[in-house]
Order: C-alpha cells, then sequence, then structure tokens
C-alpha cells in the first residue's frame, strides 16, 4: 500500500493526500530519515506549518504519531525535537540483542509456516523490492525502511511468540537503524539476504531460516558499522 507522500505527481495531475496529516506525516517523516531533520534538532509546530503550507493542527497530528514510533521526543516547555541517534554502545547493545533474539523468531517462523503465511510474506518482500513509484530517492529510501520493519515483524507474527514480537516492534528498530545511514547500499543488499530467507521459509527449514537470519543481521550490523567511522 502507498502511502500519500509516494502517490506524487504523475502524468502532470496532481494527487492530493489521502488526508492533510497523512501527508504532512510522510513529509515530516522522510526529512527524519534521510537526516534533512538533524538528530536532536528541534521541530516547531509553526515553522513546520508554515514550511508545509498547512494549519499546525495536522502538524502536531503527525508529531503525535511520529512521538509513538520513537522518531521523535516530546518535552515539556520545549515541544518536539527530533530523536538523537544511536551511539555507538546503543547500536552495540541493539545488535548483541537481536542476535539472541531474530533467529530464534526466524526458526519459529519456518516450523508454523503456512502457504498462505509464505504468500503474504512474498507479497511483502516484493513491496519492498519493487520500490513502488517514490517521489524522489528520499521516499525510495525512507519507504524501504517501512516496509521492512514490516517484513521483520511479519516474521515474528508468524513464529507466533508475542513476548518476542511486542518487545522488537515497540523498539522501532529498522527505524532507527535506517536513519544510521542513507545508502543506497544498505537497501540493495538487505533484499539479497530476504531472498534467502525466503529460501528457507519456503522449504520449511528451520535451521536454515535460524542461520539466514542470523548472517542477514550480521551483514547489517556490519554495513551500518560505517556510519561510527
Amino acid at each position: 500500500m502507498k502511502t500519500a507522500a509516494e502517490q506524487g505527481n504523475r502524468g502532470g495531475a496532481l494527487v492530493r493526500p489521502a488526508s492533510v496529516e497523512e501527508g504532512v506525516y510522510d513529509s515530516i517523516y522522510e526529512r527524519l530519515m534521510s537526516l534533512d531533520i538533524a538528530p536532536g534538532a528541534r521541530i516547531p509546530i509553526d515553522v513546520m506549518a508554515r514550511e508545509l503550507n498547512v494549519s499546525q493542527t495536522p502538524v502536531r497530528g503527525a508529531l503525535a504519531r511520529l512521538e509513538r514510533e520513537g522518531l521523535v521526543h516530546k518535552a515539556h516547555l520545549i515541544g518536539y525535537s527530533a530523536a538523537p541517534q544511536l551511539d555507538r554502545k546503543q547500536f552495540e547493545d541493539l545488535f548483541h540483542f537481536r542476535l539472541l533474539i531474530e533467529p530464534e523468531g526466524a526458526r519459529l517462523a519456518a516450523l508454523n509456516m503456512t502457504p498462505e503465511a509464505f504468500a503474504h510474506l512474498e507479497e511483502i518482500a516484493a513491496d519492498m523490492a519493487d520500490g513502488g513509484e517514490p517521489v524522489d530517492r528520499t521516499s525510495r529510501y525512507s519507504r524501504f525502511a517501512r516496509i521492512d520493519a514490516h517484513f521483520h515483524d511479519e516474521i515474528l507474527r508468524i513464529a507466533d511468540n508475542e513476548v518476542i514480537r511486542s518487545t522488537l516492534f515497540n523498539q522501532h528498530i529498522h527505524l532507527h537503524l535506517f536513519r544510521l545511514m542513507f545508502h543506497s547500499r544498505v537497501t540493495q543488499e538487505a533484499l539479497e539476504e530476504h531472498n534467502e530467507l525466503l529460501a528457507a521459509f519456503r522449504v520449511g527449514d528451520p535451521a536454515a531460516a535460524e542461520a539466514a537470519m542470523r548472517e542477514h543481521i550480521l551483514r547489517s550490523r556490519d554495513r551500518l558499522m560505517q556510519a561510527f567511522e
């Protein structure tokens, strides 16, 4: 499903966002993911409303949603600001946690996989690879980050362990990781690794799924580690 920002302007015809707030959300989300809004920077509601040519109401709604996703923080008497980047210690702790949890989630998902669940997982992966019709590279990258998070969450939904799933989901891991480095290599290599996961799920091989997820996380860690060099 395309977001409002992804609908863009095609064939010279203006396609209006599904709602003003959704369009505002898409715009701020993309700026945060591409670091156009720097980590820690204040996001004054009145300034953002003027920049986007909307009232302050949809900006407030969009920022509240982004706060729930951990991408912005709200402080008393200060207002909203972009969430800080992960520091190296947080990054390393996060990947250590993922290596403990997600390979097991992939193993459980392989055991629980049904034809219907696999077909849905393939649809998500295809949507991620297709890229839709984003307006520019920024929206493409931001869109990929969102669907990547959905792909991983769907694996854990199939695994049927809500403790693992809710813990990872509430951390908004993928959105924070994608903010570290705005680079096409991050997306292309992830797609190849997702295909290895799908191959294991296709044949219902729990050991292969566990190994593919572990390898995917290790490679992701190596790619994103460049952000600290």
